[in-house]
């Protein structure tokens, strides 16, 4: 029986390079995201791989919506071994006493945070049941080290980290692994939605110095899920060569 992973924000960026390694490594899929035209393409793309892929419309933020997708992904395929958590942003770089609108924290606590909290609980019960599972979480090098401009993003990726290691404190007995894979630098959409679609400061953040892709990541996320099941890779921090701390990129 082949396996079945779950990914949440699938339509592009990591989320997209994992679908799409995950699906040469063999499994099938099941991929969630809020734009259902580009889940398609990635659906189309994966099913050449020969993978088997049920897709729907999904937003983290919403219980309704989280509920529907884990049910009718269960009656789809009957089980869920893996739960890939990408769905999450960043959105601006305002400092916290400058700040006049909170829409954007809540943004990205409600994605970030609650998304996962959701998504995790939802799916994990199914894993328990079946007798087999793995969760990743996607962190970030910000949720190690904060940074002036990020607070609330940081804040939202250190909560990441506490739920990746109280879910494992959790699930202690039952065959069940938890990863956090926290990446630095990656060059995706990332920066784009960070700055309000500004493609220009985006760029800049990458100038000069060779940012992670979304492919090295994915890489990485399948690396960990198809290790022995009595191997589980807890922490994974990742950086480009160029990048030795949040702050200290070497630019050519």
């Amino acid at each position: 029986m082949k396996k079945v992973a779950m990914v949440t924000g699938a339509s592009n960026g990591i989320g997209k390079a994992t679908a799409l390694q995950l699906a040469d490594a063999g499994f099938d899929l099941v991929l969630g995201a809020r734009n259902r035209d580009r889940l398609s393409e990635v659906a189309t793309a994966a099913q050449a791989k020969g993978a088997a892929v049920w897709i729907e419309v999904l937003d983290v933020r919403s219980l309704d919506s989280a509920t529907h997708f884990v049910e009718a992904a269960k009656n789809h395929f009957g089980h869920i071994d893996i739960l890939v958590n990408n769905a999450g942003l960043a959105i601006g770089t305002t400092k916290i006493a400058e700040q006049t609108d909170e829409t954007e924290w809540e943004t990205m606590i409600d994605t970030n945070v609650m998304g996962l909290l959701r998504m995790t609980r939802l799916v994990v019960p199914l894993m328990i049941e079946h007798g087999y599972g793995h969760v990743v979480n996607l962190g970030s090098t910000a949720g190690h080290d904060a940074y002036a401009g990020g607070s609330v993003y940081c804040a939202t990726k250190f909560s990441e980290r506490a739920i990746s290691t109280a879910l494992r404190h959790e699930l202690l007995g039952h065959p069940i692994r938890v990863t956090s894979v926290d990446p630095g630098m990656v060059e995706t959409d990332f920066s784009v939605t960070r700055f309000h679609g500004d493609q220009h400061k985006a760029d800049q953040v990458y100038q000069g110095m060779t940012p992670l892709t979304a492919e090295d990541i994915a890489d990485i996320i399948v690396f960990a899920v198809t290790r022995k099941a009595h191997v589980d890779l807890d922490t994974i921090i990742v950086r480009p060569t160029d990048q030795a701390g949040n702050g200290l990129v070497h630019r050519r």
